[in-house]
């Protein structure tokens, strides 16, 4: 169903490929994961599925792309509608209506269905995917996971015959991304749709894969073998490596099996670390979209140097929250300062030293042509010491040329350019508004490491629940815009099956595979 014969590609102006001599073959029915490192090629790969690469980004495509029997070089997105559904990155950006409904049906006015068919379909797709609540809402006033659902629904009604997703999962809270990977398997199973998916959070899709395609390589192989020797393992396999289990483990289910009469001994807490940052206080927090309530009278306090997770399904008021701390978000009533500073009040000089946010969105704080000019502004408005920004880059996500234009980097990669941004400046109060999408496992192990170690207070809102084990002391859970948990990460996290990391499943009272490690030293 999908060929990619010697493929390379090379966009305008680039020094060299950016995936080059990829073979590859995904038969009808099959559900193939593409993993690798951010900007290691997949979203390349993926738009080359349905054309996008080269008729509308441009370059060079080498090699031959054959989907469904139809050659990419001579059929152009258009018309490979019907065959194939695409659902990028950013869903926001390939939506072309204003309503939920509009959305879902728009594929397939375009490809000329009858009335009845679509109404069919529409209601067949809200019912798959959990949107009924959503269906007369504007897209404009949905979360970011609440977006994907739609863009990921919009791409099934046209029923096509293969699906090609680029990080489906990344935006959604762990109980939608369970139901829209349980929806992928059926189409596979049932219906003989062909999906081909790229993903960071491994942990969330390996199970359901038949195949994994290593990047740049182009390795592939069944997910065990393929992943057991990757640096972008998830942590369920990183443990069965660990512990020498063979076969590798890919499930839960499986490394409970192969973990059956270990015991290790009681895990220690982490010291306390020193408390730097600024200290927060929201009292009364209410703000409501369009009749929608978004905060309902939240009130918490954040001590100075805690490090924070805030946790909840998609729509229940996380990114409001932390927009309203920045002092720039909508508010109702309540009030919130920062070291008794109220940020909403104040100047926008003074309130970056107090408070600074990396949002969902981080192409909206780049203006500049290249990712040199961005890390050296950065540092100018700063007053940090020059390379500042770009040392931070480095770390998170090393190798980016300095010369790129920062609309060309992948999704992780410019967040990673934003987040280095932010931090720059040193602000004694670092939000970050899920901060893992794009990110892969070393580059979320490097962002824990830098978070831990910065001299600040750190609230981050993340459905991440692996990144919430490596970095958070205290996670505080939103439901409907009301606080529903509030306590130590060991004891939230692990309190609900939702919630708990992978490695907490196999050994209770363990959240990452180092702390099985030490405890095995």
């Amino acid at each position: 169903m999908i060929l990619f014969e010697n493929v390379s590609v090379t966009y305008p102006e680039a020094a060299a490929p950016t995936i080059s001599g990829v073979d590859l073959h995904v038969p009808e029915g099959e559900l193939c994961l593409l993993a690798g490192r951010t900007g290691s090629g997949k979203s390349t790969l993926l738009k080359c599925v349905n054309g996008l690469v080269p008729h509308f980004t441009g370059g060079e495509l080498a090699g031959r792309v054959v989907i469904g029997g139809r050659d990419t070089r001579d059929h152009p997105p258009r018309e490979l509608a019907d065959l194939v559904g695409y659902v990028g990155q950013d869903p926001v950006a390939g939506f072309v209506t204003d309503h939920v409904e509009d959305e879902l049906a728009y594929a397939m006015e375009s490809l000329g269905l009858p009335n009845t068919v679509m109404r069919k379909r529409v209601e067949e797709t809200i019912d798959l995917l959990g949107l009924a609540d959503l269906r007369g809402r504007a897209l404009a006033q949905l979360s970011g996971g609440q977006q994907q659902r739609v863009a990921i629904g919009a791409a099934l009604t046209a029923h096509p015959k293969v699906l090609v997703l680029d990080e489906p999962t990344s935006a959604l809270d762990p109980g939608a991304a369970e139901e829209v990977l349980a929806a992928l398997h059926r189409l596979v199973y049932d219906l003989g749709v062909t999906v081909l998916l790229a993903e960071h959070r491994l942990e969330r899709v390996v199970q359901y894969a038949d195949r994994v395609v290593l990047l740049p390589s182009c390795e592939s192989g069944d997910p065990g073998p393929a992943l057991a020797t990757s640096e972008v393992a998830p942590p369920v396999v990183r443990l069965g490596t660990l512990m020498n289990w063979d076969p590798v483990p890919v499930s839960i289910r499986d490394a409970r099996r192969a973990a059956r009469g270990i015991e290790l001994p009681a895990s220690t807490p982490a010291a306390a670390q020193p408390a730097t940052g600024g200290r927060v206080e929201v009292r009364g927090a209410k703000l409501r979209y369009a009749g929608v309530p978004a905060l309902s009278g939240v009130d918490f306090t954040v001590d100075s140097g805690e490090r924070v997770a805030i946790m909840g399904r998609n729509g229940a008021g996380k990114s409001s929250l932390l927009w309203a701390m920045q002092g720039t978000g909508a508010l109702d009533s309540g009030t919130i300062s920062v070291d008794g500073v109220n940020t909403r009040k104040a100047k926008a000089g003074e309130r970056r030293k107090h408070v600074g946010l990396v949002p969902q969105q981080p192409s909206d704080l780049l203006y500049l042509e290249t990712v040199a000019g961005e890390c050296a502004q950065a540092d100018r408005e700063s007053g940090a010491e020059p390379g500042t920004a770009r040392g931070i880059l480095d770390r998170l996500a090393p190798g980016i040329s300095g010369d790129i234009h920062p609309r060309d980097l992948s999704e992780g990669q410019r967040l990673a350019l934003v987040l280095s941004i932010a931090l720059s400046a040193r602000p004694a109060v670092v939000l970050l508004d899920e901060p893992t999408r794009g990110l892969d496992y070393p580059g979320k192990a490097a962002l824990a490491a830098l978070l831990r170690g910065l001299e600040a207070t750190v609230l981050v809102t993340t459905h991440d629940v692996e990144f919430v084990a490596e970095y958070a002391d205290r996670v505080v859970v939103l439901a409907d815009g009301e606080i529903v948990a509030d306590g130590p990460a060991a004891e939230v996290v692990t309190a609900s099956p939702v919630f708990a990391p992978q490695v907490t499943k196999v050994f209770p009272g363990y959240l990452t595979v180092e702390q099985v490690a030490e405890a095995l030293r």
